[in-house]
């Protein structure tokens, strides 16, 4: 155990921690340079078009110093905010943590956030400035940064480059020296954490875990804690590139395991692993439950694919804990399921995965945020989906939910922040000059005004230079209408949604204009209308395609001219009656891009 190392590397979105983690399995060679590829912890596609990593991987590596042999597992974790609850995953199995920073961007506030988590676990932090070989690479107010953030010596930080493999042995030989070996008792009852799951087809579940107490064996039969399903493991091993069987997995170490599970309802993430005839006393202090922040339907193109799309789901979901869903039914889109999402790009990952790799065709509603009502009666009721509101006359107030909102911005830009910030309702907090150009701002801000298009925003008026992360605060009362919007009188229920009342206005005008672009014309003219209760606020309408009745009548009387209009007056009125208006699918993507 003296030789075991356990670590996760935190840093911003972009901050090369990949890269990193790809040089050092060349420096251990656990990778042969025929198998070396850009992002190699990153297996799947998307996370190599977008350059983010999505998933946090596990990979053991072997390090020589000093003629002894250490064993290193390596968690690697995503840096963007909607994947934090990942990241608070890999910090509870691990006892170290390499704190990256790039030396062009210096400290950002997802960072921070991640920092504080590693703190709070007790980690021992390693900072490392990455990309010093840039030309505008600022390595000494980096490093003035790191030691007001953590309190180290300037000796403490390493200067790397992982691009060009600078200071990466120091990094290694730094690991065996600061971070601790696992504590734990060989002999207790075994007590293993599981951190991550992925489904494999023919083999069942495979889950990942990290072992606090005794060892996993082979054909141990054992137990989970949460659910209380007892199997016999069929193998056992470590996480090499691939996986790697042995007889056993040993206190302090991370592995994998296969027992041919085939109830994906059985194995939760941050559950605890004990043997059946000898358990634990007590689980492993596990990490906080997860929070979806945003919820929006999922439902398939083809009804009768309903049943195929939950088996996709529940696939996806042992691959991603954080995701959340529940059945429903919508009146225009058929069964579907409501789901909750950490984020909007959580919910886009979601959706390319779902039609990359179970190949399903899915339509997404308008996301909304998790509401509380207040009823008359003092009763509470948490509201996901505007179809959830109850009357008017039983509703006291409805709460939504606010976060506390930390940006790090250049001190030429915090003008603009500040109006994005009030523009979204936000209110001012406090602000704090890191150094003489970068500047933390805190505001508090309604949840529902940040999922949407807060952060690309924020993005092109800081031109790329704001950072951006948030906690929740919890419910605040708030003047919130529901938006209804009508296609010839007929509510279409995937797409309302609720709203602040000042705004309410604007939007019904935006949707009703977008949709007025996007619905085929009929024969028959369509009005689109927006509604809050029985009032309209906004409409448009989509004149119909008119057929010219009249072509065949040359001379003769006018009320021939007039009797074949009205006949046809009175055809039109008949269709709309029983004409039903189809909604294309662009139009829901298009009520989520308004902007």
């Amino acid at each position: 155990m003296n030789n075991i190392r356990n670590f996760c590397i935190i840093a911003h979105i972009d901050h090369g921690k990949s890269t990193l983690a790809d040089r050092m399995l060349e420096a251990t060679q656990t990778v042969s340079q025929r198998e070396m590829m850009d992002q190699v912890l990153d297996s799947m596609d998307l996370e190599r078009e977008k350059g983010i990593t999505i998933k946090s991987h596990a990979i053991q590596m072997l390090h020589k110093k000093d003629g002894e042999t250490y064993v290193f597992n390596l968690i690697d974790t995503p840096g963007h905010v909607d994947f934090s609850y990942e990241v608070s995953r890999a910090i509870t199995a691990c006892e170290g943590a390499l704190l990256i920073v790039d030396a062009a961007q210096g400290i950002e506030a997802q960072t921070i956030s991640n920092l504080y988590l590693a703190l709070e676990h007790d980690l021992e932090i390693i900072p490392i400035i990455n990309k010093i070989d840039l030309p505008s690479a600022r390595i000494e107010e980096v490093s003035d940064e790191i030691i007001d953030l953590i309190g180290c010596d300037p000796d403490d930080i390493i200067h790397a480059s992982a691009k060009n493999g600078i200071g990466i042995p120091e990094i290694l030989d730094r690991i065996v020296d600061v971070i601790p070996p696992p504590t734990g008792n060989p002999d207790a009852p075994l007590k293993a954490l599981i951190f991550d799951s992925v489904f494999n087809p023919y083999r069942g579940t495979i889950v990942y875990f990290r072992v606090f107490d005794g060892k996993l064996s082979k054909k141990d039969i054992v137990r989970f804690m949460a659910t209380e399903a007892d199997y016999e493991v069929d193998e056992v091993g470590i996480l090499r590139l691939g996986q790697q069987p042995v007889q056993a997995v040993g206190t302090g170490s991370v592995g994998y395991m296969i027992a041919g599970i085939k109830n994906l309802q059985e194995v939760k993430v941050g559950d605890t692993i004990t043997l059946k005839e000898r358990p634990a006393e007590a689980a492993v202090r596990g990490f906080q439950e997860v929070k979806p922040m945003v919820f929006a339907g999922i439902y398939p193109v083809d009804t009768e694919d309903f049943e195929e799309l939950r088996d996709s789901l529940d696939k996806l979901k042992l691959n991603d804990a954080s995701l959340i869903y529940q059945a429903e039914s919508s009146a225009a889109l058929g069964y579907g399921f409501r789901a909750g999402f950490l984020g909007m790009l959580h919910m886009e990952i979601v959706q390319e995965r779902l039609e990359r790799e179970f190949g399903m065709s899915v339509i997404t509603t308008v996301p909304n945020v998790g509401y509380k009502a207040i009823l008359t009666d003092g009763q509470v009721i948490e509201i996901n989906s505007p179809s959830d509101l109850p009357e008017s006359t039983r509703l006291k107030e409805l709460q939504e939910p606010y976060i506390k909102a930390q940006l790090i911005t250049k001190a030429d830009y915090i003008g603009r922040v500040m109006e994005l910030c009030i523009d979204k309702r936000g209110r001012f907090v406090n602000q704090v000059y890191l150094t003489q150009d970068r500047v933390e701002i805190t505001f508090e801000l309604p949840l529902a005004e940040v999922v949407f298009d807060f952060f690309d925003k924020l993005k092109t008026i800081s031109r790329g230079y704001a950072s951006f992360d948030y906690h929740m605060m919890g419910f605040q009362a708030s003047k919130l209408v529901k938006l209804d919007i009508l296609l010839n009188g007929d509510q279409v229920d995937a797409l309302s949604s609720l709203i602040h009342r000042d705004k309410a206005f604007e939007f019904g005008k935006k949707i009703c204009l977008k949709l007025k672009e996007l619905i085929p014309r009929q024969q028959y003219e369509v009005a689109i209308q927006a509604a809050v209760g029985a009032k309209v606020i906004a409409r448009e309408t989509v004149k119909a395609l008119r057929k010219d009745v009249t072509a065949k009548c040359y001379g003769g009387d006018i009320s021939r001219k007039r009797k074949l209009l009205e006949k046809q007056k009175q055809g039109k009125k008949r269709m709309r009656q029983v004409g039903a208006v189809e909604v294309p699918q662009s139009a829901f993507h298009a009520v989520l891009k308004l902007d």
